[in-house]
């Protein structure tokens, strides 16, 4: 299967979840501000997320909604679990910069004038520790991507983290098509997500027009990965 099927089919499914059935699309948008609103502690909307992951066909309706809240909370461990490597990495860089804001500070008890070294020196560990966390970041999500997936087909936490299935999956679907896959997915929301900033600027309805289009954005991009993994014998 190619990029353009991929990207076809999972905006055919997104429509199909939302164009004509209001109520469905009103449901949807709850889900989301509520997921949003209350920093995914009621992740509701990452529940529909994993039945979108699952591979329902066509989109499941918004129900059971005890059911989204558990499976939100089960996604969100797997994405905190993928997380670490890189809160890690921030937290050691943050913890270096100490050195340069308390030398800076007990210069500028003394003197008045916090020394242009230890501006410089901290500066300089935040951006290193953010540049690494940033390029770690984006090699666990090539990673996380199919984990999230393989949860979302077995219900199993543990899945996410089989890294020998996830490897080999991947494999047959070939490194380099999974990853150009993958950069081509990040381009498409970039474009759609710069649309609806647009959009969103429009006085007085632009807020409720972008609100509406958030829900869909997102069952596009995880329908277009959902296919992805489909794309080979698991």
């Amino acid at each position: 299967m190619s990029i353009s099927t991929f990207a076809s089919g999972s905006f055919t499914y997104a429509q199909e979840a939302v164009w004509g059935k209001w109520k469905q699309w009103i449901l949807l948008v709850v889900a989301y501000l509520i997921t949003s609103f209350t920093l995914f502690l009621i992740p509701v909307f990452n529940g529909y997320v994993v039945s979108v992951l699952s591979g329902k066909t066509p989109a499941p309706e918004v129900e059971n909604w005890g059911k989204l809240f558990v499976d939100g909370w089960k996604l969100n461990i797997v994405a905190l679990i993928y997380m670490i490597p890189v809160i890690i990495i921030l937290i050691i860089f943050g913890a270096a910069t100490l050195p340069f804001v308390i030398a800076g500070a007990a210069m500028g008890d003394m003197t008045g004038v916090v020394p242009d070294q230890a501006i410089i020196g901290a500066i300089g560990e935040l951006m290193a520790g953010l540049f690494i966390a940033f390029i770690i970041g984006i090699i666990i999500s090539f990673i996380a991507y199919t984990g999230v997936v393989r949860f979302a087909k077995t219900g199993s936490i543990g899945e996410a983290f089989n890294f020998g299935e996830i490897f080999g999956h991947i494999g047959k679907i070939g490194w380099l098509n999974y990853i150009f896959a993958i950069i081509a997915l990040w381009v498409i929301i970039f474009v759609f997500a710069f649309i609806i900033g647009i959009l969103g600027a429009i006085p007085l309805i632009g807020w409720l027009i972008s609100l509406f289009l958030g829900p869909p954005l997102s069952i596009f991009t995880w329908r277009y990965v959902a296919m992805l993994y489909e794309s080979v014998p698991a």
